[in-house]
């Protein structure tokens, strides 16, 4: 029941998104819902190879990195989605850190985690 309301916290977080960020656009909530599932799945397979592929410029860039590579993940996701457009890296790299403070702030409020 927890893994359903944070799926449902983060399509509602990415549709957030696109309201406040001009440069990213979503369908409607379905679409949300299938994009937060992908994002999360990206987040748990890619991401952490990635990581750990640029770990020496992560290191030199004192963690700073991280967020290009939250980018490009996000950006990831909109290219192989239909119904989730980003219109360009830059706005791809703001987006996702909006989406996980968006995230981060609901789930805190509704689930009570840190």
């Amino acid at each position: 029941m927890n893994l359903f309301a944070v799926w449902l916290i983060n399509a509602v977080s990415l549709l957030l998104v696109t309201w406040l960020l001009p440069g990213i656009q979503v369908q409607g909530f379905v679409s949300a819902l299938l994009i937060a599932l992908v994002l999360g799945i990206v987040n748990v397979l890619i991401r952490p190879v990635l990581l750990i592929l640029t770990l020496p410029v992560n290191l030199l860039t004192l963690g700073l990195f991280t967020f290009v590579i939250n980018g490009f993940c996000f950006w990831l996701v909109a290219a192989v989605l239909q119904g989730f457009a980003v219109s360009s890296f830059g706005m791809a790299v703001i987006g996702a850190m909006v989406y996980s403070v968006i995230s981060w702030i609901a789930s805190s409020m509704l689930l009570g985690r840190d």
